[in-house]
């Protein structure tokens, strides 16, 4: 009969330790608090939640920009990786819903409201692309700009 060796928290692959777990966990807490804040005081309008195809887009642009940012600062470990994890994975991962979106846009098909149910997810995919890549545009002119300042220096 074989043992299986001893294994120590570092050895464990990141999904699989306690401490990141937990960080994705209190950030999602958060980042779904601040929706459900934001959603409960702007509520759908006509079946159409400007609500929730706003906070998708400001998420995918603040998940662009710290992508980018955290990439060009390092390998993903250490205070990257947690940074990674609490705000991209935790908050903004609780703060935006896309399963939200699927539902209104499935409450809107089965109403026959075919355009307006097209026309929200359309619109909500493609503003979130749109602000991804725009985030990570960002960071990176802002990376170029900080590295052009100190190179005048």
């Amino acid at each position: 009969m074989t043992t299986r060796p001893m294994t120590t928290a570092t050895d464990r692959p990141p999904h699989r330790r306690w401490r990141y777990l937990v960080l994705v966990a209190l950030g999602g807490a958060i980042g779904t608090g601040a929706r459900a804040a934001l959603a409960a005081a702007l509520p759908a309008v006509d079946g159409l939640s400007w609500t929730i195809l706003a906070i998708n887009v400001v998420g995918a642009l603040y998940l662009g920009a710290l992508l980018e940012s955290l990439a060009h600062r390092g390998p993903d470990v250490g205070a990257r990786r947690t940074v990674r994890l609490f705000v991209g994975t935790g908050v903004l991962g609780g703060f935006t819903t896309y399963s939200t979106l699927a539902d209104d846009t499935a409450k809107l098909l089965d109403v026959g409201r075919w355009g307006a149910g097209t026309g929200y997810a359309l619109l909500s995919v493609a503003l979130g692309v749109v602000a991804a890549a725009a985030g990570a545009w960002l960071a990176g002119a802002r990376r170029s700009r900080r590295a052009r300042t100190e190179d005048a220096r």
